[in-house]
Parts: C-alpha cells; structure tokens; sequence
C-alpha cells in the first residue's frame, strides 16, 4: 500500500499506466469474442427453428374470374404463414398453361395447385415431378386427371344427395330432363340413374351441338318432365339462354333446379351448388396432407360441403310446399 504523502517516480506511473493498458486490450479482446459467440450462437438457434412448412406454391388458373379467385383466396388462407405463393394466369389459353408449366418446373416449387379444367388439364401433360392438387374442375374424369403425382378437390355434389332433397321437396317427382351438349359435358352416370330409380325417378336427356338448338329441344323437353335440371354446359346456358330457359319452364309450371346460388335469386325453385372458398380450404387441406409426406396417389378426391338456396316465392307459384326438414337444410331462403 502506498503510503499518503509519497512521491511516486516517473518510472513507476508508466509502467502502472501500460499495465491500465493491457488490461483494456485484453478485456475488448474478450468482449469481441464474447460478442460473437453470442452472434453465432443467435444465428444457429434461428437456423434451428427454421418454420418446416416454408414451402413454395405454384398456382395456375384457367381464367382471372370470381369463382377461381374465391377458391384461390380460401387455399391461401388455409395454409401455413410461412408458405409462398406464385400465380399465373391462363387467360383461357392452353398455350399459355404449358409455358407456365416449364416455369413451374424450373422453379423449384414444392406443389401445384391448379385451379379450373384448363389449368388442370396443362399440369397433368406437362409436369410430371411435382405434386399437383386441381380444384375447381366440374367433370374431373371426363379430363382424365389421374397420374401418380395428382389429387384434387371436386366441384361436383355426390347426386343422391340431391335427389333425396328433391323427393322431400316434390314427393310426386317422377321425371327430370335436362339438356347437354355431348361434346363438353357428360349424361348422367349409370351411377345418378340408378340411385333415381331407387327413388322412383327417371332422367330423360335431349342432346344439342348448338345454341340454335336449344328452344325446340327444351320446348319438346318440357312437355315431358316435371322438373328441369340445369346443367353447367356452355352450349346450354349462358348468360342470354337462362332467361328464356327460366321463363320457358315458368309457361309450363315446370320447376327449375340450378348450381347456383344466383339462378334461385332470379327466379329457380332450388339450387344445389358448393362455396368455392370451401374449394379452396378443401385443397389448402389436400395439399398440406401432400407436403406432410403422403404419398399423393393415396390422396382422393376431397368432396367439399353441399350448400342449398331455395325460392319461397317460386314454390307458392308452383304450389310447392316447403317442409320444415327441407327449409332447415338451406343455406340461403328467397
């Protein structure tokens, strides 16, 4: 200890004052290193919970309309927050789908996720190394959408359901007619004709190739059927035919049945039809199921929910009583 009052010598405070000086060298030293450890040590539990479901979708779909975005919107939403997506836009062009296929292959993507027929239809011929999930897709067998690397979600309502509700709705319901072009869309299968018979119903079909065709095959249709069933064929119904179709069978107090919430708003007694956001969720599940490991051959074909609307006014017109069994299934009463 030094003593108060003592002087001490130049030589002394040097050699006091590096020996200050090598003790802060060797403290930063050691700060320094502690700071990286602690930055690799950051670094490395990051790595470690890196998210599992960071993968990378590739959407297509056939055409920017509604329907397609709706079930687009409700895959995203259902699917992990980690997840990218990239999306393309046929525009309804085939040719477009097979040069956003050759992108899709080269990116490296994890999934496809191909929403209407055209879109579908380009994935199943062009990438064959990467899971394909479709959605959106009325008549998937009529496009043969089966390969090792596809799965999807139908559009289609399993028709003995629907044939239960209508026997419910009209117990004297004996014979349903519809129109379809056979050149894009199928009959019935053997399959719906036999479950209407079980019930006691017959369909019976008028074939067109044409829009000229439709008024003289309805006229002759109507005459025969107690109900009109409505397909999704492009020939059949478009936005200027379905007014005629609805008023047609109006004339002849012929209910209508449609696959759209929109045809029991302008006047149809009953629609059977599914929410395409359901679509979506039914996919976001298909394809997680997929990315989790399952083999996609495995995967079937998901059904989503069956929804119904149903025209009070239309059914006092046609002096169908609704009963409660039926009116508590509706999704949407007009």
């Amino acid at each position: 200890m030094i003593a108060p009052h003592t002087i001490l010598s130049p030589q002394w405070e040097i050699s006091r004052l590096q020996g200050r000086s090598h003790v802060l060298r060797l403290s930063t030293i050691q700060l320094t290193r502690f700071s990286l450890a602690c930055l690799l040590a950051g670094l490395s539990v990051a790595l470690s919970v890196a998210p599992l479901n960071a993968h990378e979708v590739a959407i297509m779909k056939s055409a920017n309309i509604a329907p397609y975005n709706q079930a687009i919107s409700g895959f995203k939403s259902s699917m992990p927050s980690e997840t990218t997506f990239v999306e393309y836009d046929l525009k309804g062009d085939p040719d477009a789908g097979r040069k956003y296929a050759s992108k899709i292959r080269a990116s490296g993507a994890d999934l496809v996720l191909a929403v209407g027929s055209k879109a579908a239809i380009a994935a199943r011929l062009e990438i064959l190394d990467i899971p394909i999930v479709y959605s959106m897709v009325l008549h998937p067998a009529k496009y043969d959408l089966r390969a090792p690397n596809i799965a999807g979600v139908s559009s289609s309502i399993p028709i003995g359901q629907q044939l239960s509700h209508l026997r419910a709705l009209m117990p004297n319901l004996k014979r349903i007619g519809y129109l379809y072009d056979p050149d894009k869309t199928p009959p019935f299968s053997n399959d719906a004709t036999n479950q209407a018979r079980q019930l006691g119903i017959t369909f019976i079909d008028r074939q067109v190739r044409t829009e000229e065709q439709v008024p003289t095959a309805l006229r002759e249709l109507l005459s025969e059927v107690d109900a009109l069933w409505l397909t999704s064929d492009s020939t059949v119904l478009t936005q200027e035919s379905f007014s005629f179709l609805l008023s047609a069978a109006f004339e002849r107090r012929v209910p209508v049945i449609g696959f759209d919430p929109e045809f029991v708003r302008k006047g149809a007694l009953i629609s059977f039809w599914v929410d395409s956001t359901d679509v979506g969720r039914g996919a976001a599940h298909l394809a997680q199921t997929i990315l989790a490991g399952s083999p996609v051959s495995s995967s079937k074909a998901l059904l989503p929910k069956q929804r119904m609307s149903l025209n009070r006014g239309t059914a006092e017109y046609l002096g169908i009583t609704i009963p409660p069994s039926v009116l508590s299934l509706a999704d949407e009463v007009r």
